[in-house]
């Protein structure tokens, strides 16, 4: 699968995307050019790759931030731990069993029974806190997972999110899962992701990047029409 060379939402920022098999996953690795440190999102199958991309951009990572449990985003946290055993591993709350439970994290249906190691820090809703450079506002947004969460690069212009398997390209991320709830997904779209500028740049756990306003426009599954106040 193919690796995509650094983008850049804005002069100060560089973006770097791992896409691993079999899910077509998106990894990022998030920098400021210039700065020696990086962080991780979502490491996939193909950690190897991720490795050799930091290597090359010779960054030093300081942390994996994980959007949620589901195994094709958590496969090589413990590969990256090997090769940096320091580096944190930071989830949301409300997913953080899921990194030691196939089940839950649903690699037990693929016959893999996948296990991370543990979080080392549980992030919070609408907390904010800055690595390698970049502040990070944490959003709450479940409904494909119970605990899931979209890192927002707070006070970048234009801004940036991460959003894991909430928001893709005219799509959303699947609702069908055991904890899975379309309604929370699409009141969590419509309220945290939707407010932000029609710039906004998205990064989706799948698939290329978009923006709030091209979904706005244009997402079948979750129409703007309804958009109610932010909460």
């Amino acid at each position: 699968m193919p690796q995509t060379p650094a983008h850049a939402p804005a002069a100060d920022l560089r973006v770097m995307c791992v896409e691993s098999a079999p899910f077509g996953e998106n990894t990022y690795i998030v920098f400021r050019p210039g700065a020696p440190g990086c962080l991780v999102i979502d490491p996939g199958f193909e950690p190897e790759r991720v490795i050799e991309a930091i290597r090359t951009e010779g960054l030093e990572p300081e942390a994996i931030l994980l959007t949620h449990g589901h195994s094709d985003h958590i496969a090589g946290n413990a590969a990256l731990k090997r090769e940096w055993p320091g580096l944190p591993i930071l989830i949301g709350a409300g997913d953080a069993a899921k990194l030691r439970d196939p089940a839950g994290n649903l690699s037990g249906a693929f016959g893999i029974a996948l296990t991370s190691p543990p979080a080392d820090r549980l992030l919070a809703d609408r907390e904010r806190f800055a690595m390698a450079g970049l502040t990070i506002d944490v959003h709450e947004i479940p409904g494909h997972s119970s605990g899931h969460v979209v890192f927002v690069l707070a006070g970048h212009v234009p801004p940036v999110v991460f959003a894991g398997d909430v928001l893709f390209h005219e799509s959303i991320g699947r609702t069908d899962f055991p904890d899975g709830d379309f309604a929370a997904l699409a009141h969590g779209i419509r309220t945290r992701l939707y407010p932000l500028p029609d710039e906004t740049v998205v990064f989706p756990g799948h698939g290329p990047p978009t923006t709030v306003g091209h979904e706005k426009r244009h997402n079948p599954f979750v129409p703007a029409a309804a958009t109610p106040a932010a909460d």
